[in-house]
């Protein structure tokens, strides 16, 4: 007997305990309560669907997210989008109301010049290299715009001079340019003298008057307006103000430092001059440069241009 508990004691004892345990569940059963099978089953189902709840809340949380955050950035496009032409219109407003304040100007300059036929035109390019001082327009031929005609500010200050001409563009040489030659008025009693372009004063942003009339002199503050020599331009716009005067080398012949009248830097828009009253008996060639070992010369130019972008 010792020897068969031995050996199987411990199979007798799960027998035992199985028996035990479906007696206890049968009369938990009987009873009417709840068995421990149902408790074990109710307790790992209730974290599960707990768990399977959250992982639920969890995933329609990503996706409206995700949903939401398409909305918004269907919204921010169309809001810059919005912002874009908002912005593009204030610019064109603005752009709009300095034209017509420009115009405005413009009307009283051509209330005093009746006889002047004036093109506006919008400055397209300038010059990519610091050899010259050129912009382009956005007129040509086409508007009636010649070579040699006047281009002028809003105020009538003297901007320059048309160069060249396509059917719908052109290039005008400013003021400063190098390559300027332009008869000009200077002092009180409107002595005759010529505006002469220097490299290095176009660097500045200056001009210089020279080959004044004998006898004639310059005063700081001086205004110096074109003569009307050669009949392309008209007499009387203001080229600007003497803001020093130089002598050469020699000490014997003065002549002036010009600060244009022209803001050059802030231009977008002229006025080309393309007739100015009765010029049918005026000259029609412009005036040709001095030779140049006649004319003073206020600084030695480089030998090779410097270019720039």
């Amino acid at each position: 007997m010792k020897e068969y508990l031995k050996k199987n004691g411990i199979r007798l004892g799960i027998i035992l305990l199985v028996i035990l345990l479906v007696a206890f569940i049968s009369s938990q059963a009987l009873s009417g309560g709840a068995g421990f099978l149902t408790n074990f089953i109710l307790n790992v189902r209730e974290p599960i669907s707990k768990a399977a709840t959250a992982a639920g809340d969890l995933l329609e949380g990503i996706y409206g997210y995700v949903f939401r955050y398409e909305e918004l950035q269907a919204e921010n496009e169309a809001l810059r989008i919005q912002l874009a032409e908002a912005q593009e219109a204030a610019r064109e407003g603005s752009e709009a109301v300095e034209e017509n304040r420009r115009y405005e100007t413009l009307l009283g300059f051509a209330a005093d010049n009746p006889d002047y036929v004036m093109e506006q035109a919008r400055i397209t390019a300038w010059s990519p290299n610091n050899w010259e001082s050129l912009f382009q327009i956005s007129k040509g031929s086409l508007s009636g715009i010649e070579a040699g005609d006047a281009v002028i500010t809003e105020y009538g200050a003297f901007v320059g001079q048309v160069t060249e001409v396509g059917t719908s563009s052109a290039t005008v040489r400013t003021v400063i340019d190098v390559n300027t030659s332009v008869g000009v008025l200077v002092g009180a009693d409107g002595s005759a003298a010529m505006l002469a372009g220097d490299y290095a004063l176009m660097g500045e942003g200056l001009v210089s008057v020279t080959w004044l009339t004998e006898g004639a002199q310059l005063f700081l503050d001086d205004e110096i307006l074109t003569s009307g020599s050669g009949g392309l331009i008209p007499s009387g716009l203001v080229v600007g103000t003497v803001s020093s005067i130089q002598t050469e080398a020699a000490g014997q012949t003065e002549y002036g430092i010009i600060a244009p009248a022209a803001d050059l830097d802030s231009l977008v828009q002229v006025f080309v001059i393309k007739d100015f009253g009765d010029t049918a008996a005026q000259e029609t060639q412009p005036v040709e440069t001095p030779a140049a070992s006649a004319s003073p010369s206020p600084s030695a130019e480089p030998s090779a241009p410097v270019t720039g972008g």
